[in-house]
């Protein structure tokens, strides 16, 4: 224990590189697993020296959380299926926020406690020459920080949960009036942050947690489904930065340089995507649903009946694909819906056992979190030369023989190119319309999640098959075998 207190600064310095190897190797699905690793290591270096110095812990109360943490981390981990991994990392997110919120309430409890101690005993305590400390405007402002911003990232990322697992109570808010509460809400806040952070008055301290709890449900609310991914990038920084302001309060390295490359690298993230989507970030998050999504969701439902589209089977799909001399497959949240990555390795196994060139396009907002589709690919096993990012294979697309969608929308529709009454006009998109033959796995003929139609499904080089993803990739693959050469 001696040793550890003695060479506390060492342990950190080691655990913050490897951090930064866990970053790197994050980077590429072939390094993914090093990296994972080495962010082990690096925890478990930061929990057991900061155990260690500690002052006074009270073992069995850390150590007790630490178990029933640990409980409920395994059980969900073996437990929650790709589908609900989404709303499980933006769980996750809350977490940290609401850490964010309870250490610095716990910080300034423990500092006023001391203080009414030492007022109740100073002339004694002076006379033994012990001096208190109170907090310094550095800490107070540390504190202020951490807290408001662990306290949105708390309640911004239970909404965004409920809202990625459709949940009844985390209904999309909208109207004139939001943008004037939030505005309201978070002038308010900061006043009461400012006000504390001046003077330390607890009730301006207490208001400003509650106007911040208030502020991240209201601020997240409006945002429509389609920008979902790109707000669990955002708040995945926001976590990050709250741990960081909370480590400079507790004065601890480690969680500074931990924090500060979360919240870092999920800055950079969320500008990535919102490039994809060739969305500003502000407008995102001020902006409130997609532009008029909802507005284009509903003629949407009025058109379908008037417009016309072709449908096969999975033996058409099949026969197609096995005398196709290339097939890029595109998958989408249906895929991760009808768990059907291990099916999609099997039929690729076996276009390619019939000299079929196959690939598959992965769009960065494709799914309901950054790398969703990445996940789902490298769970089943397929190969990573086979997985290629929009800006690699949209050239490719015109010279492709089929293209096979599978339960992606939106990041497919032509509209984005050629429509500029579209709320994603301009978004770029992989452009699977440019292929010689389009097959979409569908369940219906419903829209995407940001409640837009596709002029990609009445194309007139597309054959629509419905049914669940798994099922019918299933029928692809056994037409494939009948039809083998």
């Amino acid at each position: 224990m001696e040793f550890i207190r003695a060479n506390a600064d060492w342990f950190y310095l080691i655990g913050a590189v490897l951090f930064i190897l866990t970053l790197r190797g994050l980077s590429s699905p072939k390094t993914a697993i090093t990296g994972n690793r080495y962010g082990m290591i690096a925890m478990a270096i930061a929990v057991l020296s900061t155990f260690f110095i500690a002052d006074h812990p009270v073992v069995w109360m850390i150590g007790g959380a630490m178990v029933l943490g640990a409980v409920v981390g395994i059980a969900r981990a073996r437990t929650v299926p790709m589908t609900q991994m989404p709303e499980t990392v933006a769980l996750m997110h809350s977490l940290v926020g609401l850490s964010a919120v309870l250490i610095a309430v716990a910080a300034i409890l423990h500092n006023n406690q001391i203080s009414a101690l030492f007022a109740q005993n100073e002339a004694a305590l002076t006379a033994a020459g012990v001096q208190h400390a109170h907090m310094s405007k550095v800490h107070l402002f540390e504190l202020f920080v951490g807290c408001f911003v662990g306290a949105i990232t708390f309640t911004a990322s239970v909404f965004a949960y409920g809202k990625l697992a459709a949940k009844k109570w985390a209904k999309t808010i909208a109207g004139a009036w939001v943008k004037p509460v939030q505005a309201t809400l978070f002038i308010a806040m900061l006043v009461c942050g400012f006000y504390f952070f001046s003077t330390g008055n607890m009730p301006a301290f207490w208001a400003m947690t509650a106007l911040a709890l208030a502020f991240g449900w209201v601020w997240i609310a409006p945002v429509g489904g389609g920008d979902m991914p790109v707000v669990v990038s955002l708040l995945n920084s926001f976590s990050g930065w709250a741990a960081a302001g909370i480590g400079f309060t507790l004065e601890n390295n480690m969680l500074i340089v931990a924090g500060s490359l979360v919240g870092s690298s999920g800055a950079i993230l969320s500008y990535i995507m919102c490039k994809a989507m060739n969305r500003n970030i502000l407008n995102v998050l001020f902006g409130g649903a997609m532009g008029g999504a909802a507005v284009a969701g509903a003629k949407a439902t009025g058109e379908q009946a008037q417009r016309n589209y072709r449908s096969g089977s999975a033996d058409d799909a099949g026969f197609l694909m096995s005398n196709a001399d290339s097939v890029v497959i595109v998958p989408g949240y249906g895929m991760a819906q009808g768990r059907a990555q291990n099916a999609v390795k099997e039929l690729a196994n076996l276009l390619k056992e019939e000299g079929v060139k196959v690939r598959f396009a992965i769009h960065p907002v494709a799914g309901r979190m950054p790398g969703h589709m990445n996940v789902l690919l490298a769970e089943a096993d397929v190969p990573y030369e086979d997985i290629l990012e929009m800006d690699e294979i949209n050239s490719d697309f015109p010279a492709t023989d089929v293209v096979l969608v599978i339960g992606a929308n939106d990041v497919v529709n032509p509209a984005a190119k050629d429509d500029p009454g579209s709320p994603i006009y301009g978004m770029p998109i992989l452009e699977a319309h440019k292929a010689r033959t389009i097959m979409v796995i569908k369940r219906s003929m419903a829209t995407g999640y940001a409640g837009l139609d596709n002029d990609l499904f009445y194309n007139e080089k597309t054959m629509m098959v419905f049914g669940d993803a798994k099922k019918v990739v299933e029928d692809m693959a056994k037409a494939i075998n009948g039809t083998g050469h």
